[in-house]
C-alpha cells in the first residue's frame, strides 16, 4: 500500500460531517498509520469531542450492510482493513433534515460523525473491520434513543452498489420507518441551575423565547447534593449555565456561613466542573469582584485572585475549578442589581422614607445589572466566543457607592444631599466582611467579541423607573 502525503480534511454537505484522508506507511511488513490524532486533527476541525469507548464492527463477507443509525453522540469512524461504501443521512431537527452524503472509504479515509446523523456502511470486500470512537458508553437506555431509518428510502435514494435485495440486512435494518415517519432527533439542550435566583430569574427573561433550555430551582436540582447529578440525564444537555450561589458576603464570615459559602461556592461547583468534563460540557460560571483585593485601580481577567474574605475565597476556589473545564466561560461580574433584594432597591426605600444615610464613599465600581449579564451569556453562546474569563459590568464612569445612593434620590425625586459620606473604616462593623477597595473591572475582552452594555447611569434609571 502506497504512503499517503499528509493527513487532510474535507467538508460534506451534511453540517459538522468531516471526512479525513489519513496518512498510511507501508512496506512488504504491511502497513501503519496515526488512526487518531487528537491535536492534529483539532487543527484541521474536529471537535475536541471525548471519545470514551472504541468499538469495533467485524464483517467477515462483502455485501454485508447496516444502518441507517442515528445514535445520541458523536461517532469518529476508520476501517482497519477491507472496503466500504459509506452513507450519512442527516436526520437530525432542522432545515438539514434528510440531506445525504456518500462515499467509499479504505483504511486511508476516516470521518467524523456527529449526533443525529445517521450512519450506515455496506462492505465491499470480504473481511472488513469497521472501527468507532463514540463519546458516551453505550447502555440499553441509550439505544432507545436512537433515530433510524430505512436503507432502501426512495426520498434519499442512496445509490447503494450492492442492491440490497442482494445485500446481507439484519430484520431489524429491513424494518426501519422511510423518511417521512421518522421524527428527527432533537439537539442538546441547555440546563440553567438557581433559575429562581437574582440571575436565574434575568435569564429566564433572556431565554424565553429558546424552547431549548431548561430552568431549574434548587428544589429541583441542589447543586451541593449527589443525587442531582445521578439523576440528570446529561445526553440531553451540551450546556449548564450555573446561576447559583451563595451570595451572602457577610454571613460566610460566620461558622455557619463559612460552612454554607464552601459547599456551595467551591465544592459543589467543583463537582460542577468534573460532570462537565465527563460529558464534554460547556459550563458557565458566574464570579465576582470579591476575588480580588481592591489594590489594583482596574482588575484585568488575568489577575491572580487575592480574596480578603470567606465569600471571595470560596468563589475565587469555585473559578479554578470551572478553569480546568476544557469549554468553559467564566463571568465575573460585579454590584449585582436584579430581582430582589440589592443596594438600589434599599436606597429607593431609604428615600422613600425620607431617611438620609451616610454610605461608602472609598469603594468604586459600576453597576451589573442582571439582564444585561444574561444577555452577555447569552452572547458568549451563540457568538462562539473563545472560551475562558470575562470581566462583566455595565459600561460609564466608575462610582462610589455614595455616588450611586445620590443618583438614587435623584431619580426617585428625592434631594441627593441627603446622602451623607463615611469611610469603609469608620463605616465597618464586627463581623462585616472586607470589601474590595476598587471593584471597576476592564471591559476591554468583552468589548472584542462584539458585546457592549448599556451604560449604568442608563440602566440605572429604566431599573427604578420599573421598579418604584
Amino acid at each position: 500500500m502506497e504512503p499517503a502525503d499528509q493527513l487532510r480534511s474535507r467538508p460534506t454537505p451534511i453540517p459538522g460531517l468531516v471526512l479525513f484522508d489519513l496518512p498510511v506507511h507501508g512496506d512488504n511488513r504491511g502497513w501503519f498509520k496515526e488512526n487518531w490524532h487528537r491535536e492534529k486533527m483539532a487543527a484541521l476541525g474536529l471537535p475536541d469531542f471525548g471519545p470514551v469507548q472504541n468499538n469495533i464492527s467485524f464483517n467477515a463477507l462483502r455485501g454485508t450492510t447496516r444502518g441507517i443509525h442515528a445514535e445520541p453522540w458523536d461517532k469518529f469512524i476508520s476501517l482497519a482493513s477491507g472496503r466500504i461504501f459509506g452513507a450519512w443521512v442527516d436526520l437530525r431537527e432542522g432545515p438539514t433534515f434528510g440531506k445525504v452524503f456518500h462515499t467509499e472509504m479504505s483504511p486511508r479515509e476516516a470521518i467524523f460523525v456527529p449526533r443525529g446523523v445517521g450512519n450506515a456502511f455496506q462492505t465491499l470486500e470480504d473481511n472488513t473491520a469497521y472501527s468507532y470512537l463514540v463519546n458516551d458508553h453505550w447502555s440499553a437506555a441509550a439505544q432507545s434513543e436512537y433515530t433510524f431509518l430505512n436503507l432502501a428510502d426512495e426520498d434519499v435514494a442512496i445509490p447503494w452498489p450492492i442492491p440490497l435485495e442482494q445485500a446481507i440486512l439484519s430484520p431489524q435494518d429491513r424494518s426501519h420507518p422511510r423518511l417521512a415517519a421518522v421524527a428527527p432527533m432533537q439537539g442538546r439542550r441547555t440546563l440553567v441551575l438557581g433559575a429562581d435566583g437574582q440571575l436565574g430569574k434575568a435569564l429566564r427573561q433572556e431565554f424565553d423565547d429558546d424552547l431549548t433550555v431548561d430552568f431549574v430551582g434548587r428544589t429541583q436540582f441542589d447543586i451541593s447534593t449527589e443525587d442531582s447529578y445521578l439523576g440528570t440525564d446529561w445526553r440531553k444537555y451540551s450546556t449548564i449555565i450555573n446561576a447559583a450561589a451563595f451570595t451572602g458576603v457577610d454571613a460566610a464570615e460566620t461558622a455557619e456561613g463559612r460552612t454554607a459559602a464552601w459547599r456551595i461556592n467551591a465544592s459543589a461547583v467543583s463537582r460542577l466542573a468534573r460532570t462537565a468534563v465527563e460529558h464534554s460540557l460547556t459550563l458557565v460560571h458566574v464570579s465576582s469582584d470579591y476575588v480580588f483585593d481592591g489594590t489594583a485601580a482596574v482588575h484585568m481577567e488575568e489577575e491572580t485572585p487575592t480574596p480578603l474574605g470567606v465569600y471571595g475565597q470560596s468563589k475565587a476556589a469555585g473559578d479554578a475549578a470551572v478553569a480546568s473545564v476544557p469549554r468553559h466561560y467564566i463571568v465575573r461580574s460585579s454590584w449585582v442589581v436584579g430581582e430582589g433584594r440589592n443596594f438600589v432597591r434599599t436606597m429607593a426605600g431609604l428615600a422613600a422614607q425620607g431617611v438620609s444615610p451616610a454610605v461608602v464613599d472609598d469603594q468604586w465600581g459600576r453597576l451589573s445589572f442582571s439582564e444585561d449579564i444574561a444577555g452577555f451569556i447569552r452572547h458568549l453562546l451563540q457568538s462562539g466566543a473563545p472560551y475562558g474569563t470575562y470581566n462583566f459590568s455595565n459600561s460609564g464612569e466608575p462610582q462610589s457607592w455614595a455616588d450611586i445612593a445620590r443618583e438614587v434620590y435623584r431619580l426617585c425625586g428625592a434631594d441627593p444631599t441627603q446622602v451623607g459620606s463615611v469611610r469603609t473604616a469608620d463605616y465597618a462593623k464586627p463581623g462585616m466582611a472586607p470589601r474590595p477597595r476598587s471593584s471597576v473591572l476592564d471591559l476591554s475582552k468583552m468589548m472584542a467579541i462584539g458585546f457592549n452594555p448599556p451604560d449604568a447611569t442608563q440602566r440605572l434609571a429604566e431599573y427604578l423607573e420599573a421598579e418604584v
